[in-house]
């Protein structure tokens, strides 16, 4: 892998290889024997239809239809019409980060030779990616078993020269897409349009999409929680590696690591290190490790579940290509994607609840030691209690939000498919927790640092400073009220670039993916 191109080994994508595709348009290529493979599956097919023998979703029809037995002649017409009936999405387009990388697992699950496609559908689809033409996907509509239908559907419409897609910007009718960028649609063979709609590609996309975003909320949390640790003149003895040995769980012991080096050389520790009134600081602060730990394990958890996904034959039925074998199963049922999108969303949750909590002992100067609402003149000015609110608002939201959807089930096709996982709800709904937590983590941003300024000519160890410069190179000194949402959404597109972490680390990070 490099920069500008990924070879896909059909199978074998890595998380370093999706971080870039998310992340940037590298070139995607396959190598000749993926297409030789393709090319002799695309024979057992032929082999497979030729028996006359009936085969669910070559020569039958779908769902509750898979007794209705489909002529012959009518099986491209049959591959054609599932796409153009299970394009029944609505709502706003997914992000386009979210459709590439779902094109991309798509190939590589097609292209692993279980999936009975020709050569031609995976080439489509990876000259799609390389050229540019990006389905217009709605975000909801699935219920995600019998695989992401909906979505795949409206993916595999732009192939077909149907539905829509955008180029460069540009929103445009799929076949008037493809003509852009010098490519021609495709004719489904028997069994393509069902091997491109089956499978957990969507909410696959969305969770991985999710858990990057959460990666870096994850970090950037890291720092705010030493900044208020330092502003509200906390202890780092909660630190000490021998109490996290102790436990012996992985994500509290890096976490405690990483407190410990954020405060290293601090003047403000340093002051009261002897002669703090204080037994104990409150948990928001003294049970940092113990929290994000468990979010990162419980991130990194899902981190794996998900990189086994992306790699997986998820549609139905399986084509065995040596045995000229189809065989009905539920590898499109999306419960490992559900179960670890709901985990990633109580997560991400808690890191939200705890930095509330942070910001909430900031303004309360009974807790802090600081002017009340972080302003002088509190009374003449309101200061940060309201900032406090929207963070508030925003954490109760995320309780609601972080109910788990994979225990939620309706039937659908007329009760033969009659449990499914709800995945692509549960991992698009972790993007507007992400969202909120961007905000709660901007706002005691603003907050600790307001609070560290109070304590000068005190200084906090050099990188907690440095994250300090970086906020008041946008942000001034909150001297008197004035409007506040602009220094909010200042401070959120320092946290959004990933900005404040990478600046700051003293040691090395420890990653969720």
């Amino acid at each position: 892998m490099t920069a500008q191109t990924i070879r896909l080994d059909p199978g074998a994508l890595t998380l370093d290889d999706i971080r870039v595709v998310v992340a940037a348009r590298p070139r995607i290529e396959i190598g000749a024997p993926t297409w030789a493979l393709l090319d002799e599956t695309a024979r057992s097919v032929d082999r497979i239809v030729a028996r006359g023998e009936p085969v669910y979703g070559v020569n039958t029809g779908f769902g509750k239809l898979a007794k209705t037995r489909i002529a012959d002649d009518n099986l491209r017409v049959l591959q054609r019409n599932l796409v153009l009936s299970h394009a029944a999405g609505i709502g706003a387009p997914m992000a386009e980060r979210v459709v590439r990388l779902m094109m991309l697992l798509k190939a590589n699950g097609l292209a692993r030779g279980f999936s009975g496609v020709r050569p031609d559908v995976v080439r489509l689809l990876i000259e799609m990616l390389n050229r540019g033409v990006t389905p217009v996907v709605p975000e909801k509509g699935s219920v995600g078993a019998s695989g992401d239908l909906a979505p795949l559907a409206h993916l595999s419409a732009v192939m077909i020269g149907e539905g829509e897609a955008f180029v460069d910007g540009n929103r445009l009718s799929g076949g008037h897409a493809l003509r852009a960028v010098g490519l021609a649609p495709v004719e489904l063979g028997p069994k393509e349009g069902l091997a491109l709609l089956n499978g957990t590609q969507a909410s696959t996309a969305l969770a991985l999409v999710a858990l990057l975003d959460a990666e870096g909320l994850f970090h950037s949390a890291l720092v705010t929680g030493g900044l208020t640790l330092d502003a509200a003149r906390g202890t780092d003895a909660p630190f000490d590696p021998r109490l996290h040995a102790l436990r012996g769980q992985k994500g509290q012991i890096a976490c405690a690591a990483v407190y410990r080096a954020l405060m290293e050389g601090s003047a403000i520790r340093a002051s009261h290190r002897h002669e703090d009134e204080r037994v104990q600081d409150p948990y928001c602060l003294r049970c940092q490790p113990q929290v994000m730990g468990a979010c990162l394990d419980s991130l990194r958890h899902a981190a794996s579940v998900l990189l086994i996904e992306a790699n997986a034959v998820s549609d139905n039925p399986i084509h065995f290509a040596q045995t000229d074998e189809m065989i009905s199963g539920g590898n499109f049922h999306a419960e490992p994607v559900a179960i670890a999108a709901d985990l990633m969303a109580i997560a991400v949750s808690e890191i939200g609840a705890i930095a509330e909590r942070r910001l909430a002992l900031l303004v309360d100067a009974q807790m802090s030691g600081l002017p009340p609402f972080l302003v002088h003149d509190s009374g003449l000015n309101s200061g940060f209690m309201i900032a406090q609110v929207t963070a508030a608002a925003l954490a109760s939201e995320n309780k609601t939000l972080a109910h788990p959807a994979s225990i939620d089930s309706l039937p659908t096709s007329a009760n033969q498919e009659d449990h499914v996982s709800m995945a692509t709800f549960a991992a698009r709904r972790v993007h507007d927790i992400n969202d909120n937590v961007r905000t709660i983590i901007a706002i005691e941003y603003l907050a600790a640092v307001q609070g560290l300024d109070f304590l000068a000519p005190l200084t906090t160890s050099a990188p907690l400073a440095d994250a300090a410069t970086a906020l008041r190179a946008v942000v001034p000194f909150y001297a008197r009220d004035r409007v506040f949402t602009p220094d909010i959404e200042a401070a959120r597109a320092l946290v959004a670039a990933g900005a404040l972490p990478r600046a700051v680390f003293p040691v090395a990070l420890p990653r969720v993916v």
